[in-house]
């Protein structure tokens, strides 16, 4: 099969608007959280246009909020360039575990498609990749139907937020959590995937043990990462 060929059966219009559709249940979650989003950045004395840009080119809710803690007249930018990375490092073994699929795009659509991955999309296409089945329709589709709801409820945040002030105390906070943990119960168990997890695993908890804060989520993605990109399969081009 011809590399276009390839790339036309592993990325088309209708996967993309499959991806889409298949992650609007979980976006909706993700909408709650831009509103308590919207709401922290306007209290934190934020303009709307940079609450705005914020939520469109960052699309990360963690390190966002984060980045509030850090705000203020006079913002420490190497703290908040270096905190912003360690919650974001996950996706460094998101990139590792996807490489096998997107290897095949051109770089102008191999990027576009990684700007958009986030947890949820990323955990829903490995499991559809592991069982042979087309994934980077949920990662491109999925993922912007995230961004899309995220923009959404950042914007009902600045607008209308005071009525969710403490998503937390609603149990929200676990949603994404709890979502992530059943992906990874129901992917595949396969020998290599279990190594990497308990390598990320392991490394993770030593690194939040003996390491200073936040450095546990670099190890943790570095390690299985790493590892995830050295042990390639064989088989995974379909």
């Amino acid at each position: 099969m011809s590399n276009t060929r390839l790339q036309e059966c592993l990325l088309n219009r209708q996967l993309v608007w499959d991806g889409f559709k298949q992650l609007l249940p979980i976006s909706l979650f993700v909408t709650v959280f831009g509103v308590a989003f919207g709401l922290a950045a306007t209290q934190a004395g934020l303009e709307s246009s940079s609450i705005l840009m914020m939520s469109a080119w960052v699309f990360a809710g963690s390190s966002q909020f984060a980045a509030l803690e850090l705000w203020g007249a006079h913002v420490a930018v190497i703290p908040l360039m270096i905190t912003v990375f360690a919650i974001n490092a996950r996706h460094l073994l998101m990139g590792a575990t996807l490489y096998p699929w997107i290897k095949h795009l051109p770089p102008a659509k191999r990027y576009g498609v990684m700007c958009l991955v986030s947890d949820a999309n990323w955990a829903m296409s490995m499991q559809a990749f592991n069982r042979g089945e087309p994934g980077l329709g949920l990662v491109l589709g999925g993922g912007f139907a995230l961004w899309l709801f995220w923009m959404i409820g950042t914007w009902l945040g600045m607008a209308f937020g005071s009525a969710i002030q403490d998503p937390r105390s609603l149990g929200l906070d676990m949603v994404m959590g709890c979502f992530m943990l059943s992906m990874v119960i129901g992917g595949e168990k396969n020998g290599r995937i279990v190594v990497i997890w308990i390598l990320a695993a392991c490394s993770s908890l030593l690194a939040y043990r003996y390491l200073p804060e936040n450095t546990h989520v670099i190890v943790g993605a570095l390690a299985g990462g790493i590892l995830g990109a050295v042990w390639m399969e064989k088989n995974h081009e379909h």
